[in-house]
């Protein structure tokens, strides 16, 4: 059966705006997806019975999603991540951003690309957005034009293309918010999950949750995923912080594999690849206080985050990747997360 795409009326924004939901079928995994900030609102995906179980956190209405402190399934622009003091230095030029998270500015500021309706167009199996960021939006320079493409395959395949232009110089760093318990939303913790992250380094942060700039060897390390790990092993680190982390998973701009995680109890697993060269890995930490589909409260430590990105604060760190568009050339990422059963 070949996978489709259905389109239905989510709900409206405060200001009386449309906000739909794009639902793919045909695949083994059930994907829907909104045009409000490009989010994964829910995935269905069978345990090893073929019981369907929705394994990605989100709310129920619009409200939630406008709010949203944690950035359940949105996608995060001009820049996930942190920027030290909400500042910058590019092309001998001072930027001040507007500071959101503590003294430091996070994932594009007040709005960002998170909290903006979408234009949507589909075509076939694909679904692409489209938002046009105006120059000086959230105090970044340039029009930026950014489109990400959705797309599942039959098998249990969810592809990102992401895409942007800009007329002026700035720093881009996106990356897809979702968070996932592959035993099912009423999972009280994520510790029965094995995880597995192959990276030969890692980016410390500071007490304000910024990169130190150093990048330590992964292994022999707290942090060290590269053997499949049990999270329970790791409890204290999980709830300490420690394990809130950027990996340097490899080459950026070439496609490798970069990690698994699975359920051993209902055996689903997700494969990440991609071509960005790093990945974030959080587990939920600082989610308490969230309601979220059906009245649930969400935990910490009861999802994860799979955040595939250039490490965070990089426009501050010269010999971290480069994060800095230039008009005449075009961002490109790509991550493929695969659902399957083992």
């Amino acid at each position: 059966m070949p996978v489709s795409i259905k389109k239905t009326l989510f709900g409206k924004t405060k200001d009386g705006r449309n906000v739909h939901k794009y639902i793919f079928e045909g695949s083994r995994i059930v994907l829907s997806v909104l045009d409000y900030g490009c989010a994964i609102t829910s995935i269905l995906t069978p345990d090893r019975q073929g019981a369907m179980t929705d394994v990605c956190l989100g709310y129920d209405d619009v409200a939630g999603y406008e709010e949203n402190v944690p950035y359940l399934g949105v996608l995060v622009g001009r820049v996930a991540g942190r920027i030290t003091g909400g500042k910058f230095t590019m092309d001998g030029t001072d930027y001040n951003l507007i500071v959101n998270n503590g003294p430091n500015n996070i994932h594009g500021g007040e709005l960002g690309f998170s909290r903006r309706i979408w234009d949507a167009k589909v075509d076939g199996d694909k679904l692409s957005f489209t938002y046009v960021s105006p120059d000086g939006e959230e105090d970044f320079p340039g029009v930026m034009t950014t489109t990400v493409v959705y797309c599942v395959s039959e098998d249990g395949k969810l592809t990102l293309d992401y895409s942007a232009t800009t007329t002026k110089p700035c720093p881009i760093n996106l990356t897809n918010h979702m968070y996932l318990n592959l035993g099912g939303l009423e999972e009280p913790d994520v510790f029965d999950h094995v995880a597995q992250i192959t990276a030969s380094k890692y980016v410390p942060v500071n007490d304000d949750l910024v990169p130190t700039g150093e990048l330590p060897p992964v292994s022999g390390s707290p942090v060290d995923l590269n053997t499949p790990t049990r999270l329970g092993e790791k409890e204290q680190h999980l709830r300490e912080g420690t394990l809130d982390i950027t990996y340097a998973v490899g080459e950026d701009g070439k496609m490798k594999y970069v990690s698994r995680i699975c359920h051993p109890k209902s055996g689903r697993y997700v494969d990440t690849h991609t071509t960005e060269p790093g990945l974030q890995f959080y587990t939920a930490k600082y989610i308490a206080g969230t309601v979220g589909k059906g009245g649930q409260q969400y935990q910490p430590f009861a999802s994860f985050c799979l955040e595939t990105q250039h490490y965070p604060d990089s426009v501050n760190h010269p010999h971290f990747p480069n994060t800095i568009l230039r008009p005449g050339a075009t961002y490109r990422q790509t991550t493929v997360y695969t659902f399957g059963v083992e």
